[in-house]
């Protein structure tokens, strides 16, 4: 009777809205904090990270869980806000503790101290996604601290190691734990606002509606070995760069995907010309590795029998990567190299954009960016959302802030960053998508 009856005077009682101006510096102190615990993946120890969070809960009134999920210190985090309609699956919040490893020497700042500086808060994590989760977390207190039930129960699960697939983070929640993560929509990275990026001079929020199939290749080449002083044919190396050039000579497709496709009627104009609009519009190969040589050093004078290197393949939603496969083998078509797939590609399709959930989503960016056009879109790079969408869950990408090409350039990169007043911005845009009706 009780939780009946604050549920019903939280539902009629205006809520008092947030101190804005101190709940986002406080959120920028914690994101500063955040960068600073180094939960690099490999190892993806997140144990620190994850009692960051669990701290922070618990001062606000949650009821945080960890999830020790793997050898090296693997930890997941998941907190639930009841809302007003306990039939109704969750939303579920999604971000990730980890990290990609940093070369500190390249940084012209510590990559792990959170420094403000030129209007931006610097460090790995920044970005991708130590940001998102700090804004996560953010408006779930600033809810608590409005007294806002909100619509349906919302569910924020923090995972150890989207960097390397989520076999410790989602992969273990949804095998073990997905009764506790089970939801109707997922919001996670992905979509972004930006001015040149996606079309030039104009403001274009996307929204993540799916992302591109991940699949690496391993190209082998067998050779001879020799005396490197007399060059052979039958050298492995040469058959390997024959090979990779064949291989990129692939073609990208030229069938348009629909959301490409509802993109560009959407923003009314043709699509900037950059890697990124590139790279959503057709199939993508790109050399990552190669590796040869004998010795350790390798020695300069030994021509070696073997050779091999990497392809990163991003396919289109809907592309059979088995006949892509087979047009990259005959391409290359030489028995003295073999063509091997190393990852599983995963192909759910994309998300329906035609819900109270994204209509809430544009409702809120466009409260505080009038005259943004708001899009579906396909991201290039993998997420946690395809696990989750091949369990039918509807999964969007939500980066509520503005970032140029040159920021958003920055993931994974030596001078990772976000603009400090998008990030503070972008917290009131979740806060007004979670108390929204959806």
């Amino acid at each position: 009777m009780r939780t009946l009856l604050f549920i019903l005077t939280a539902t009629l009682l205006p809520a008092a809205e947030p101190d804005w101006p101190k709940l986002q510096d406080y959120a920028l102190d914690l994101l500063q904090r955040y960068i600073r615990i180094e939960s690099i993946n490999p190892p993806a120890d997140t144990r620190a990270a994850a009692a960051f969070f669990e701290t922070e809960l618990n001062k606000h009134g949650f009821a945080p869980r960890l999830f020790p999920a793997g050898p090296n210190g693997q930890t997941n985090l998941l907190v639930r806000m009841e809302g007003r309609d306990r039939s109704k699956k969750p939303l579920l919040l999604l971000n990730h503790f980890d990290v990609v490893p940093v070369d500190a020497k390249a940084w012209s700042m510590e990559p792990f101290g959170g420094l403000l500086k030129d209007g931006f808060i610097w460090g790995r994590g920044a970005l991708d996604m130590k940001g998102i989760g700090i804004q996560h977390l953010t408006a779930l207190i600033a809810l608590k601290q409005a007294g806002i039930v909100p619509s349906r129960d919302i569910v924020m699960l923090t995972t150890s190691d989207e960097e390397t697939n989520g076999v410790y983070g989602i992969q273990w929640m949804i095998d073990r734990h997905f009764d506790q993560i089970d939801a109707e929509f997922v919001l996670d990275e992905g979509g972004f606002g930006t001015r040149d990026i996606l079309a030039p001079g104009k403001l274009v929020f996307g929204i993540a509606v799916g992302e591109k199939q991940v699949a690496w290749v391993r190209l082998r080449a067998k050779g001879t070995a020799a005396h490197g002083s007399q060059p052979i044919p039958d050298n492995a190396n040469d058959i390997l760069l024959r090979a990779i050039q064949q291989a990129l000579a692939v073609p990208g497709g030229a069938k348009p995907h629909p959301v490409v496709d509802e993109m560009r009627r959407n923003i009314g104009v043709a699509l900037a010309d950059n890697k990124y609009t590139n790279a959503i519009q057709k199939n993508t190969i790109s050399l990552t590795t190669l590796r040869a040589g004998v010795g350790d050093p390798p020695k300069v004078n030994v021509i070696p029998s073997n050779s091999e290197a990497t392809l990163d393949c991003r396919l289109l939603p809907g592309v059979n990567h088995e006949e892509f496969l087979s047009e990259m083998r005959a391409r290359i078509n030489n028995p003295k190299v073999t063509v091997e797939l190393i990852s599983t590609p995963d192909d759910p399709g994309a998300s329906n954009s035609e819900t109270l959930l994204f209509a809430a989503i544009a409702k809120a960016i466009t409260g505080f960016h009038p005259g943004a056009t708001i899009t579906p879109m396909l991201v290039p790079h993998g997420t946690d959302s395809v696990k989750l969408r091949k369990k039918g869950i509807i999964a969007y990408g939500l980066t509520p802030m503005i970032l140029d090409a040159a920021t958003a350039g920055t993931m994974h990169s030596d001078q990772e960053r976000i603009p400090i007043d998008e990030f503070k911005k972008g917290i009131r845009i979740f806060y007004e998508v979670l108390k929204s009706n959806f």
